[in-house]
């Protein structure tokens, strides 16, 4: 009778076990990132009360007689199949779809979660705020931008941190350049001053204008005379040269006679122009229609002696090219100081078979100085067959040099990216119409970190004021080689444990490590429909070990009540 009331407790215990883990999983249905558990049941030792013998000659062999002593609790296991994912659209709230475990440093150890509630705190730095535990990171994302320090893992997350701006140095085109059409025009190029001249009064002057009497023009002169220089280029590219200047007499010179001068330096064999003032501006127009590398430059030097000063236009804009075919492009890029300029320019077929110019026609803003020799990219082939980009003829560099005013001895040189030599992934030639269009350029303004977000690898990735977007850090997720020989710690927490294995440091979505959510929160795995089942599994349970005792006992009471 013993072995009934014993085998019936053991039953009362394991079942009263079951029921309080069933009970711990319904409390924590809501918990985030909660892994339910269930119990697993094993017998106890048996008392044997007959072994076995084995047969012989006369009988056959006889099974052992075994009394078992009941039930206990082999292992409470952690189920840890995935969660459902609940979004909440905060940009830090964190799950992880698959394997791993969030890292967090409470100051003295590592713990392990699976719950992402994470945000930054007055530190600026991403913590779990309910216990202030800071997330882990890896790697040296952030580390180059100043975003995180070597050999620090608590992840910054800097909001209204700024970034300098950034002077543009690479624009980007794409597209096709046409093999076969024709631009419609009955001229060459077109060029027009970035400054118009004026008078005292403030009106446009004329080519009657003296040079004396343009509110560009300050000082007496004195001594030696002072001269305006031309340089630039004739329409079939030949260099102009001018080392003696015009001669500029106070009183006497006048703009018609700088306009006589620049048709002078300008006017080369068949291929002249005409320069004229309209509305103040010097315009020079080709006399032929067609491809041309009209460009012109004025530079003034003062008298030796006088204080004589002439504010001079810092260089021409195109206003019309001239060529067989013409694409116009323009994008907006930025100075050291951030401040945007609109950068004009055309593509240009030439007169030799697949090649291409491209000029810089204009720039918007404070301009210094746009150097002749760095305005036009020339020699821009194509493949004669496949209509291929091939690359730039000769030695001449695919960028165009501006000065700026605030920076006029720093002039900034902008190289425009258009492909690799024989590869289809910049500018092409084909039959059709010309597609070419400037996609992308490198500077910025400058901007103040604003919001982050987090991707699938753990890249939390900052977006600034001004449009860029930079990567912050990588978040650290840990690996274990028994995730089910973790202990629990409390408020979600785990550490590792003699039977777990040593955590494993990984990148998300990499080496089997899960990919991160943004924006998500894992929910808890626990099923109240599982739940309930096993409630009424272990209610049975200890209701039926409670019968067996209280049969047993009635048992034993009858037996005393023999000896009455």
């Amino acid at each position: 009778m013993s072995f009934a009331l014993s085998a019936g407790v053991t039953g009362l215990q394991a079942h009263q076990k079951m029921l309080d883990v069933a009970g711990n999983n319904l409390a924590n249905v809501n918990t985030t990132g909660f892994k339910a558990s269930r119990v697993i049941f094993s017998e106890l030792l048996s008392e044997t009360l007959q072994k076995a013998s084995q047969p012989t000659d006369t009988v056959g062999g006889t099974n052992p007689q075994q009394m078992g002593s009941g039930v206990g609790v082999a292992g409470i296991s952690p189920d840890m199949a995935q969660g459902s994912f609940l979004s909440t659209g905060i940009a830090l709230d964190l799950a992880i779809e698959g394997e791993g475990y969030f890292v967090l440093n409470d100051g003295s150890k590592d713990v392990y979660t699976r719950a992402g509630a994470f945000a930054v705190d007055e530190n600026k730095i991403l913590v779990d705020p309910a216990t202030g535990y800071k997330v882990q990171r890896m790697g040296e994302v952030g580390q180059d931008d100043g975003f995180q320090l070597s050999g620090v893992s608590d992840i910054s997350v800097p909001y209204g941190i700024n970034m300098p701006a950034k002077a543009t140095t690479s624009v980007s085109v794409v597209g096709n350049l046409s093999a076969n059409s024709t631009f419609d025009t009955t001229q060459g190029n077109v060029l027009t001053s970035n400054i118009a001249f004026t008078t005292s009064s403030g009106t446009a002057a004329t080519s009657a204008t003296l040079i004396s009497a343009l509110d560009q023009y300050s000082g007496t002169a004195g001594g030696t005379a002072a001269t305006i220089k031309v340089t630039g280029y004739q329409p079939d590219g030949t260099e102009v040269t001018d080392a003696t200047g015009l001669t500029i007499t106070p009183g006497t010179t006048t703009v018609g006679d700088l306009l006589t001068y620049i048709d002078t330096k300008l006017n080369g064999g068949a291929t002249d122009v005409t320069a004229s003032i309209s509305n103040g501006k010097i315009v020079v127009t080709d006399d032929t229609a067609g491809y041309s590398q009209t460009d012109l430059a004025l530079a003034y030097t003062a008298s030796s002696t006088g204080s004589d000063a002439l504010t001079s236009p810092e260089y021409f804009e195109i206003l019309t090219v001239g060529g067989e075919e013409v694409k116009s492009i323009n994008i907006k890029v930025f100075d050291s100081l951030g401040n945007d300029h609109v950068l004009s320019g055309a593509f240009v077929r030439t007169g030799t078979a697949n090649q291409w110019d491209m000029v810089l026609t204009s720039i918007t803003g404070d301009v210094n100085s746009i150097t002749n020799d760095n305005r036009r990219i020339k020699g821009i082939t194509f493949n004669s067959t496949t209509g291929v980009y091939s690359g730039i003829t000769g030695s001449d560099p695919s960028n165009f040099i501006v000065g700026f005013d605030h920076d006029p001895s720093n002039p900034q040189t902008i190289t425009l990216s258009m492909g690799t030599a024989g590869q289809w992934n910049g500018l092409g030639q084909q039959a059709g119409a010309s597609t070419a269009v400037a996609t992308s350029q490198d500077g910025y303004e400058a901007g103040s970190l604003s919001t982050v977000s987090v991707n699938k690898e753990g890249i939390v990735i900052g977006a600034f004021s001004n449009g860029i977007k930079k990567n912050i850090a990588m978040i650290q997720v840990a690996l274990f080689q028994n995730t089910t020989g973790l202990e629990s710690v409390g408020s979600g927490y785990k550490i590792s444990s003699a039977n777990s294995g040593t955590a494993v440091a990984k990148q998300a979505s990499t080496g089997g490590a899960g990919s991160i959510r943004g924006g998500s929160l894992e929910k808890s795995n626990a099923d109240v429909a599982t739940e309930f089942i096993n409630m009424i599994q272990a209610q049975n349970g200890f209701q039926a070990n409670a019968r067996t005792i209280r049969v047993a006992n009635d048992i034993l009471r009858e037996l005393t009540s023999l000896i009455r």
